[in-house]
């Protein structure tokens, strides 16, 4: 006996099955899609947006869409991508900039059409800021840089650059060179000419300046101590020195070891250091990596510590 079974109920759910699949394969990109959609990555605006350069290669110079700019935290943007190296901390650099208040978009200073600034970003008298918004640039690069007040002059502002207690920093800043210092001068020993002070030093610590009971030279006397092999300095070039500094009767009146961090300075122009003319005079020729020593007399360090006519009338070392 041949029994023949019907399920017809059976091929029904096979077939509604089927379909099922079939939709739901058809629906499940449409969910990724979507998924994908509401997944994307919201782009912040950079505080810097509303800042324009305009002006020209030579004398650049910054406007501001909205006043006042200000940001909570050190902001950099990228204006044009430089392609050499990237900065790092100990570097000392060579640069252009265009200085502004965030606070009105005034222009304080700019060293466009002059002469490019030197400074070491490892310094402990460097603006927290910009060895925070420069570390980590390349070479070449120009870069907007604005700095909170917590970054650069603190709470109290400062009123002779021109920035209160609450405004932002603004740098407009072009990366022209870069190098790193060597933590000692190395070379060849040379013994410095009777009369003239000696001096040892040990690393990490000021010199020991010993100066002779003899009459102090009225020009200004450089002895080199160590002699380098690098090329020599160039009037106008930027240099990173560390150094200590005495007065004819050995009275320290200022250290680099003691200030935390080398001194970097464009040379040879008069401008090393608005007290120090001497010293922006006597290291010109070729000292690159090595010690010298430098006999200042009275005429070129007038400035040196107003207010203490002793000093300001003796030589310094």
């Amino acid at each position: 006996m041949v029994l023949e079974l019907r399920v017809p109920t059976i091929k029904g759910l096979r077939v509604r099955l089927s379909r099922l699949r079939f939709v739901s394969v058809a629906v499940v990109p449409l969910v990724f899609l979507a998924a994908c959609s509401s997944a994307k990555t919201e782009v912040k605006a950079n505080p810097l947006d509303v800042v324009t350069v305009g002006g020209n290669a030579k004398a650049p110079s910054l406007a501001l869409k909205t006043k006042p700019l200000s940001v909570k935290a050190t902001t950099t943007k990228v204006v044009t991508a430089g392609t050499g190296a990237k900065l790092a901390k100990t570097n000392a650099i060579t640069f252009n900039y265009v200085l502004v208040n965030g606070k009105d978009g005034k222009q304080i200073e700019s060293s466009f059409g002059k002469q490019a600034a030197g400074m070491d970003l490892s310094s402990a008298s460097l603006l927290p800021g910009l060895s925070k918004g420069l570390t980590g640039q390349k070479l070449g690069s120009r870069l907007l840089v604005a700095i909170p007040p917590a970054d650069a002059f603190g709470a109290q502002g400062n009123a002779q650059a021109g920035f209160g207690p609450k405004d932002t920093v603004l740098f407009l800043i072009d990366l022209v060179a870069a190098s790193t210092p060597l933590t000692s001068a190395k070379g060849a020993a040379v013994p410095p000419k009777a009369g003239l002070p000696t001096a040892t030093v040990v690393g990490g610590k000021p010199a020991v300046i010993l100066v002779p009971k003899t009459a102090a030279p009225t020009k200004l006397v450089v002895q080199p101590l160590i002699k380098g092999t690098g090329p020599a300095v160039e009037s106008g070039q930027t240099v990173t020195f560390q150094y200590t500094g005495v007065l004819w009767d050995g009275t320290p009146f200022d250290s680099s070891w003691e200030n935390g961090a080398p001194f970097t300075t464009m040379i040879g122009t008069g401008r090393a250091d608005h007290r120090q003319p001497g010293a922006a005079r006597g290291p010109t020729g070729p000292w690159v990596r090595r010690h010298r020593q430098g006999c200042d007399p009275p005429r070129l360090h007038a400035g040196l510590r107003r207010g203490h006519p002793r000093r300001e009338l003796s030589t310094a070392v």
